[in-house]
Formats: C-alpha cells, sequence, structure tokens
C-alpha cells in the first residue's frame, strides 16, 4: 500500500473567526456543508455521506481556532485539521486544512477539499 502524505490547502473566508468555528467544529454546522449527516458521541463524530458513514475522533481543539479529527478506520500517523487563520495586520480570515492522501489519490482529494470549502463559503454567504 502506497504511503500518504500530508498536504496544506488554504482558502480565503470571509468570515468572522467565531462564526466560521461553528462551521467546522459543531456537527450542525458540518452538516450544512461538510456531510449530509453529522453526529457527535463520546468524542467521537460520525459522517454520513449518500447512506455512508465514516467515523472520526475528535483529537485536538482550540476554540474559535482549530478542530483536528482522525479517521477510525485509517492509518495512525493520518489526520486532517482546519485551522482558522487570521492576518494580523489586514485581519483576513483563512481556512487552513491539512490532510493525507497517496500520491495517486492527491489532485483528486484537493478537488473534494475545493468543492466543500466553496460550498461552505456560499453556506457562510462570504
Amino acid at each position: 500500500m502506497a504511503d500518504k502524505k500530508k498536504f496544506t490547502l488554504e482558502y480565503e473566508v470571509r468570515s468572522s473567526p467565531r462564526i466560521l468555528y461553528s462551521f467546522i467544529s459543531e456537527p450542525n454546522g458540518l452538516s450544512q456543508w461538510f456531510a449530509d449527516d453529522v453526529n457527535f458521541r463520546d468524542q467521537v463524530y460520525t459522517f454520513t455521506w449518500d447512506d455512508e458513514q465514516q467515523k472520526a475522533k475528535l483529537v485536538s481543539i482550540k476554540e474559535n481556532k482549530l478542530v483536528k479529527f482522525k479517521w477510525l478506520d485509517d492509518e495512525p500517523q493520518c489526520y486532517f485539521e482546519m485551522e482558522i487563520v487570521q492576518d494580523e495586520l489586514t485581519n483576513d480570515v483563512a481556512l487552513a486544512i491539512t490532510d493525507f492522501a497517496t500520491d495517486d489519490l492527491l489532485a483528486e482529494k484537493k478537488l473534494i477539499w475545493d468543492n466543500q470549502i466553496d460550498y461552505l463559503i456560499s453556506v457562510l454567504g462570504a
């Protein structure tokens, strides 16, 4: 099996960190753009897409800053993280995504994130 490599993407988002944070950390917010349905129980998020479920453990959280998840069925070193980055001078807000993919799936995974974040931005009305 090919090794997964870490990659990072950054998207400008016209939103306050507080509002954006609710969309990346709360089941209700995540279900508006990331998955069809999201449930949270015992530090585990259950994401549902078209009747398929994937479970991820919440491994790190910083209020109004970042959330880090680990898919329960993924390799031990792999995770995905959504971090809110705010420029100190301009106050511009960006969402930095860190994820893992094999070389053959990297372009597809980036495209999925591009589409998801475009949808998030439309939901935010940003």
